[in-house]
């Protein structure tokens, strides 16, 4: 099949258009979404399917409905693939399908896919993952390297806007205690510099780094000896835990539900439940570099099935199953 993601190029680009290319069919990013834009690759590379992921610059309320009419008037089916459930779910996600009707939705979260069906949009859960040709180890690089990293943007504006969302939590388990011990962290993301309401202090300027293009976050992942990996909820793996453990980095994430599905404590990560905890397996792990190579090695080992080429046959089996695609 001829597949346009509707995609100016950014992280989409990457992961599940791979795992589509890995089955054998031809995806395009689209650039920015406009009528001329759209319409051109519509005449010109005639795609089978449109595929729409997330939240970003061409998600507004005009360029859906705009690349609904484009679907309705050339007959392309529209798969959405909704990454930013459950929290904002009312916000953004059920506005978004009441305008563009998508013909499939898939959704990170199990929970959330099962409310979608009740409201009559066919829809799968499918988390994500992670593929080789971005998150793979690679040598250590001597200026990413580090006892301990963090790549995220910190987003104060949400943790201010959701008090009980659970990256708060994350955040005092897993990074607080390790600053007020005195470890050095190197943030590689945005607006860390605004986070001392969250943090009990400001960071000092020479741990902020600028945020890391996507493509080269693995260069991180395998530089520094422990990642830390932010949860944002209980039930449910972030995507950069499959994309750190993907890479060979060695994770240090809350010890949620969502988590143990994927990884076992001690054996495949470090797992953490407390502050306490928290400083215990720095010190552990930073003193045991051999035991640190185990449990690198085998995290890598136990998302080995969970690939982008794994959830993109799973996502087509599901089109097959409804009659969207043969």
């Amino acid at each position: 099949m001829k597949i346009l993601f509707l995609e100016r190029g950014g992280i989409w680009r990457y992961g599940l258009p791979d795992g589509l290319r890995d089955l054998g069919h031809e995806v395009r990013m689209s650039g920015p979404v406009t009528l001329r834009s759209i319409t051109t690759q519509i005449n010109e590379f005639k795609p089978d399917l449109f595929f729409y992921v997330g939240w970003g610059y061409d998600h507004t309320p005009a360029k859906q409905t705009l690349i609904r009419k484009l679907a309705d008037t050339h007959k392309i089916p529209i798969i959405y693939w909704s990454v930013e459930d459950p929290n904002f779910t009312e916000e953004f996600t059920l506005p978004l399908l009441k305008r563009m009707k998508p013909e499939y939705v898939f959704t990170i979260s199990a929970k959330t896919a099962v409310t979608f069906r009740k409201l009559g949009y066919p829809c799968d859960y499918m988390d994500f993952g992670f593929h080789s040709n971005i998150h793979r180890r690679v040598r250590p690089i001597a200026k990413y390297k580090a006892d301990i990293a963090v790549v995220a943007n910190a987003y104060p504006d949400v943790l201010k806007r959701y008090p009980k969302l659970y990256r708060r939590k994350t955040i005092d388990i897993l990074i607080r205690p390790l600053i007020k011990a005195g470890y050095r962290i190197d943030f590689y993301g945005r607006n860390w510099h605004l986070m001392k309401p969250f943090l009990g202090r400001s960071l000092p300027k020479s741990w902020i780094k600028k945020p890391i293009p996507y493509k080269n976050a693995n260069q991180v992942y395998s530089s520094a000896k422990i990642m830390l990996g932010l949860q944002n909820y209980t039930d449910m793996a972030t995507q950069r835990t499959y994309e750190i453990v993907g890479s060979g980095g060695f994770l240090l994430t809350s010890n949620t539900s969502g988590v143990r599905k994927l990884l076992q404590s001690g054996r495949d990560a470090a797992l953490s439940s407390s502050p306490q905890e928290t400083l215990r397996l720095v010190r552990h792990y930073l003193a045991n570099p051999k035991e640190r190579e185990r449990v690198r090695l085998n995290g890598r080992q136990a998302i080995a099935s969970h690939t982008y080429t794994q959830r993109a046959s799973k996502m087509l089996d599901a089109l097959k199953k409804h009659g969207i695609i043969k």
